[in-house]
């Protein structure tokens, strides 16, 4: 493969279409070498080449001197104007031109004076091809007038006054530098206080006595004329009014005094600029200066902002102690209001400067030199900006293109000439012209029209000597019109340039990037153009690098010993090099003491002014390379003990035997510091595709000291070597020199390769691609094939770039596709790839579950089945099916609202599912999904089912109200969970003596329809424990329980006179004189003072009261209250939170105790929504509708779930 260079194509960013089309199609400038084989018989238009300045200031002591150097062929003949008109320097005897120049030289220095040559002159250069014209240069002497007499009166003015010393230099050209001294020459001390404004004039914020002197001197110095005049001195005096005594403040008025303003502290306030605004105009690329200089007492301290920005960090400089801000090389983004703040201890203020930067013209795109030949099309472009916009004009030959002779192929455009099938006689010098206001730009730029064939000016066979691993540029100067493109070939058999390797330059240079031996050869540049061919050959030789393999090391003698360094040198064996040998960097000393040999430097005899650094040099005619090392000299020591340490890195490595998948490795090893090496470690780096990363290669024993390495295609291979010993391993080596292995086809194929679709009418083909070290070579593509699993058709196949994915559109929903993916690049393909099977993309299933049959197991359990549905319908893998059931209504409550539904989803294939936590005695719908990837079909049509009657939760509240001496009232909320018919209430209570005894038990049935029951002919003053339950014809519910106590006989209180009484108080007083009745109640007083005295110790001691025991001993075990948690009947506790008992009772005021709600869900079975049965009813499946359990509320006994209840918590 051959590279060439084609000429650059112009491209105009604004026009009208049909000259963006002409445009588009004309070639880039071609600027003439100034090779002087070339020139002898190549035509030019002029050029100049050298001029004035356009603003000239002259010293009137010097002759005048006004350039004008041109170049072109033939040589161009010179003219000048003189204020526009013609300056014949033949009648001025004082004018001469330099032979072989346009350059005047006016000779005012014998006679004549330089205002006689103030003007505007202008240069022509002019050849039989055009003229090209110079800048209008404005001559102008330098003048540095006097300052004019003025009588300057002494100034006295009170301590902390401001005060202004006027300079007012006399105007010169250029403007002077103005600086304040003393009558000896020193420079007046300046700061924050004291300092020199812009305009010259010398500024005190406040006086001190020390300003007090006679000598304050402003100079102006004029550099052109080398000249400082100096105005007359001015003195100031500084006086404190706490000074003066009576006499001299009698007689000075406050108006002999400078001002009249106190010596007190007071706010700033400005001395310049006036006022509180101003503004300020700056050009574009100048330096913007703003100042502030502020008087008050203390001293004020000058601030800057700009209002609407930032000021640029880069840019802004603070001169001046800060009063003068400045922003170089200013542009129009700098234009704004800018605010000076000035600030003491007694107030601020500030002034804002508006600064507006306007633009001299300036160029956006300069014209530029055309070489044409016949019938080629071209342009020039004059393009320039400024504030106000310039004005763009065009002369031809120094004359305005308006009058200037006619040319067919030229067509003005605005700021562009187009040239259309130009001829011999186009050729022209052309100026552009763009002015406003502020200034002008003048370009010369020629059209040359010349038909040459190509002609190549770098020398034949020149022989080009590189430093492998170096950049190799092999130069093809060439030139022909119209310009040819450069063609390069290397060595007679035409061996193929890989763009990727070679660089090829716009000017024919041939670049190799990283030279190797390979690249050695013969390069052929071949240029051509429609008028004929030229080649011209050039050498290429790679050498080796010229290294030390063995460097001097770091010494530390004796004084009085001999010391030497060594310095082994390793070059190519073509080049020879000269080693030298440096001291501190000079030159050895001139001693006898010092010798060189081949490799080394011997120092004998050393001595303490011989320590230092010695440095080895070596050099060829292609590289240099050094090595230093340092000499300590030191007082005679005993020998020290030898050191032990890891080993020194390896050096000296060496590639050979280069193969496209092998090289063997050489390498020296170091020092082992007196520990035996025991492995080498190979690491490599590919600087193509992860430079700076190293990775392990392989390990050799400590005797070896080459390796031969596998290596991979395409891969810029350094390697690096370590060495190990037992004391650790060394550092890394230096790298080895680079070689990069030739392209091969991959190896292997990308891995991962999948088929899923993201879409029902795609497939998504995706892949691990390979990483930069495996692709073997450049342009790693990858080829993707895909074909049907059941049909017939043949493998669709596409090659695309280095990507992870390519989707197919259009396919069947849900198809089984054979996927292929192999690897390919510039050298070929990677092995057969294997054969992965995928889908198109998946769709939602169409056909509902079929037949679906509901089994009721018991009151809360159901068993679902249903027919699956046809494989093709599901358009996509099967996922499983979802149940979706939800409670109708309850068989007692028809206005209730519909619940929540709930979700069972049964991976796979299962045609059946249990559904758990369902509530007894209600009627359910529910339907049955399929599942996809996509996401579920449609609902089979509902199914309702009921579920029977279940055991009754316990009554929601029980409470005993209204007890008498003989009866006591129970009312009760019936069960908030029924789950069925109330058929019947159980209550069962028994008494409980005052040793905590129980007492025989009665059992009594009650008509469901009743919520309250009263029991007579109790016992007087007795404790009673109930348990109350409700019944269904499913059996019975749980039950709550209570506690109560008939109330204490009174009767014996009573008046005589109530006569229903008479009788049991009667009783009672007869009983109460018995002795034995008395002996009973002091000992039951005992006993229960005894007992509320061990109740108080046990309660604040966390204990329980013991009924426990006495229950198991007296109670039937069928009605043992039980715990909630094990199914026993739990001890009497202090549950009342050390509430004091009221009347012995252990039960709220209330006697309110409320059961709470029904926990029978799917709450139960562990797994919350997101659940699951298998197909035999434990739960794999998801439900919602969760509730959480309530708190019980008020203080009721311990209850426990039935036994039905405690069943149906497990299925």
């Amino acid at each position: 493969m051959q590279l060439k260079i084609m000429p650059k194509k112009k491209r105009l960013s604004a026009g009208r279409a049909p000259l963006m089309l002409f445009l588009c199609q004309m070639i880039s400038a071609l600027e003439v070498p100034l090779d002087p084989k070339l020139l002898e018989d190549l035509v030019q238009p002029p050029t100049i080449t050298q001029q004035s300045p356009k603003d000239y200031i002259i010293d009137p002591r010097e002759n005048i001197v006004i350039q004008c150097e041109a170049k072109g062929k033939p040589p161009p003949s010179f003219s000048w104007t003189r204020n526009g008109t013609h300056f014949d320097i033949d009648k001025d005897p004082l004018v001469t031109m330099k032979p072989g120049s346009g350059t005047l030289i006016i000779n005012i220095m014998s006679e004549g004076k330089a205002e006689t040559y103030e003007g505007v002159y202008q240069c022509t250069a002019r050849n039989e091809r055009g003229a090209a014209i110079s800048n209008n240069i404005v001559i102008r002497p330098s003048r540095s007038p006097l300052w004019t007499k003025e009588k300057l009166e002494p100034i006295t003015l009170r301590n902390g006054q401001s005060l202004v010393l006027p300079c007012r230099p006399p105007i010169g050209l250029p403007p002077p530098i103005i600086f304040w001294m003393d009558n000896s020459f020193q420079r007046l001390p300046q700061s924050e206080r004291v300092s020199q404004g812009l305009n010259g004039d010398l500024y005190f914020s406040n006086v001190l006595p020390e300003d007090t002197r006679e000598d304050y001197i402003c100079y102006a110095r004029f550099n052109h004329t080398q000249t400082i005049q100096q105005k007359q001195p001015i003195s100031v005096k500084v006086i404190s009014v706490d000074e003066l005594n009576d006499t001299i403040a009698a007689n000075l008025s406050d108006t002999e005094f400078y001002g009249a303003k106190s010596h007190r502290q007071r706010p700033p306030a400005f001395l310049t600029p006036d006022g509180n605004t101003s503004r300020k105009e700056e050009l574009r690329g100048n330096v913007l200066s703003l100042e502030c200089i502020a008087e008050g007492l203390p001293t004020p301290i000058i601030y800057w902002i700009k209002e609407d920005g930032t000021l640029p960090i880069n840019r802004t400089f603070y001169r001046n102690f800060k009063k003068t801000l400045q922003i170089v090389q200013v542009t129009e983004a700098d234009s704004g209001n800018y605010q000076c703040i000035a600030k003491n201890a007694l107030g601020a203020i500030h002034h804002t400067i508006s600064v507006t930067v306007k633009a001299a013209p300036y160029w956006i795109i300069a014209p530029q030199n055309l070489v044409l030949s016949p019938e080629e099309d071209g342009a020039l472009i004059c393009r320039a900006s400024g504030n106000p916009k310039p004005r763009i004009s065009w002369l031809s030959n120094g004359v305005p293109i308006e009058i200037a002779p006619d040319d067919p192929s030229r067509k003005i455009d605005g700021d562009t000439i187009i040239f259309s099938k130009v001829q011999e006689r186009s050729s022209a010098v052309y100026q552009c012209n763009a002015s406003n206001e502020y200034g002008y730009l003048l370009a010369n730029a020629f059209v040359n029209v010349l038909a040459e064939p190509p002609r190549i000016l770098t020398s034949a066979n020149t022989l080009y000597q590189v430093i492998a691993n170096r950049p190799a540029l092999l130069d093809c100067a060439f030139f022909g019109s119209p310009l040819p493109t450069i063609e390069w070939f290397k060595d007679a058999k035409g061996s193929a340039l890989r763009e990727d390797i070679y660089v090829l330059h716009e000017n024919g240079t041939l670049e190799i990037p990283v030279a190797q031996k390979d690249s050695t050869g013969t390069y052929t540049c071949v240029a051509r153009n429609k008028l004929g061919m030229a080649k011209n050959d050039v050498h290429l030789e790679i050498k080796d690098p010229t290294r030390i393999i063995k460097q001097p090391e770091y010494a530390v003698v004796q004084r009085g010993s001999t010391v030497s360094f060594e310095c082994k040198v390793k070059h190519d064996h073509t080049l020879i090099p000269t080693v030298t040998w440096l001291k501190d960097h000079g030159e050895l000393p001139s001693d006898g003491r010092f010798t060189v040999d081949k490799d080394h430097l011997v120092v004998a005899d050393v001595s303490d002014d011989d320590g230092g650094t010695y440095t080895c040099v070596a050099n060829t005619t292609l590289d240099n390379v050094s090595a230093s090392a340092v000499l300590s000299v030191v007082a005679p020591t005993p020998t020290p003990a030898p050191i032990y340490d890891v080993p020194n890195p390896p050096f000296d490595l060496e590639l050979t035997d280069q193969l496209d998948r092998s090289v063997q490795l050489s390498w020296t090893p170091g020092d082992d510091n007196n520990s035996p090496i025991t492995k080498f470690i190979i690491e490599y780096e590919d600087a193509m595709h992860e430079p700076g990363l190293w990775h392990h290669q392989t390990e050799v024993p400590g005797t070896q000291t080459t390796a031969q390495l596998k290596l991979s295609p395409y891969v810029n291979y350094s390697f690096r070597v370590m060495a190990e010993n037992n004391l650790g391993r060394s550092l890394p080596s230096e790298a080895s020199e680079q070689y990069l292995t030739k392209a091969a086809e991959p190896d292997k194929n990308p891995t991962a390769v999948e088929g899923l679709g993201s879409e029902p009418d795609n497939l998504v083909i995706t892949w691990k691609p390979l990483n930069g070290f495996e692709s073997n070579g450049p342009g790693l593509q990858y080829k993707v094939s895909w074909r049907q699993k059941d049909g017939d058709d043949e493998w669709t196949s596409v090659v695309v770039a280095n990507v992870s994915k390519y989707i197919v559109s259009g396919t069947p929903t849900f198809v089984p596709y054979l996927i292929k993916v192999q690897a390919l690049n510039d050298a070929g393909f990677a092995p057969e790839p294997a054969v992965v099977m995928g889908h198109s993309g998946e769709d939602l299933p169409m056909v509902a579950p079929g037949n679906v049959r509901v089994n009721v197991v018991n009151s809360t359990l159901a068993e679902v089945h249903w027919d699956p549905v046809p494989l093709k319908s599901i358009r996509g893998h099967l996922q499983g099916y979802r149940i979706y059931y939800w409670k109708a209504q309850s068989s007692l409550t028809r206005n209730r609202r519909h619940l929540e539904k709930k979700i069972l989803t049964f991976q796979g294939s299962k045609t059946h599912g249990m559904l758990p936590g369902l509530e007894p005695f209600s009627h359910y719908s529910l339907n049955v999904r399929v599942v996809n990837g996509k996401g579920e079909g449609p609902a089979s049509a509902d199914k309702v089912f009921s579920t029977p009657e279940g055991v009754p939760s316990a009554p929601s509240s029980l409470k005993i109200v209204n007890p008498t001496l003989d009866s006591l009232t129970l009312e009760w909320e019936p069960p908030s969970h029924p789950n069925g018919i109330l058929t019947e209430y159980t209550l069962k209570y028994q008494p409980i003596n005052s040793t905590h005894e129980l007492g025989p038990l009665v059992d009594l049935k009650i008509p469901a329809n009743k919520t309250r029951w009263t029991l007579k002919n109790l016992n007087f003053s007795t404790r009673y424990k109930f348990y109350f339950y409700a019944q269904t014809a499913a059996g019975s519910g749980s039950q709550i329980t209570e506690e109560a106590i008939t109330t204490v006989d009174e009767a014996g209180i009573l008046p005589p006179d109530v006569g229903a009484g008479k009788a049991m108080a009667s009783r009672q007083v007869d009983i109460a004189t018995q002795g034995w009745f008395i002996g009973l109640m002091c000992a039951v007083a005992l006993l229960i003072l005894i007992l509320l005295i061990v109740c108080f110790i046990r309660r604040n001691k966390g204990g329980k009261y013991p009924v426990k025991e006495k229950e198991d001993a007296h109670a039937d075990p069928e009605i043992q209250p039980m715990k909630e948690d094990d199914g026993t009947f739990g001890e009497y506790s202090d549950a009342e939170d050390h509430k004091p008992l009221k009347k012995g009772s252990r039960t709220p005021s209330d006697r309110t105790v409320k059961k709470e709600d029904s926990d029978d869900s799917l709450v139960d079975y562990g797994e919350g929504v997101n659940g699951q049965f298998n197909e035999d009813g434990s739960f794999i499946g998801q439900y919602s509708g969760k509730k959480e359990k309530e708190p019980a509320e008020g203080n009721e006994s311990s209850e426990a779930p039935s036994p039905v209840n405690a069943m149906n918590s497990f299925v």
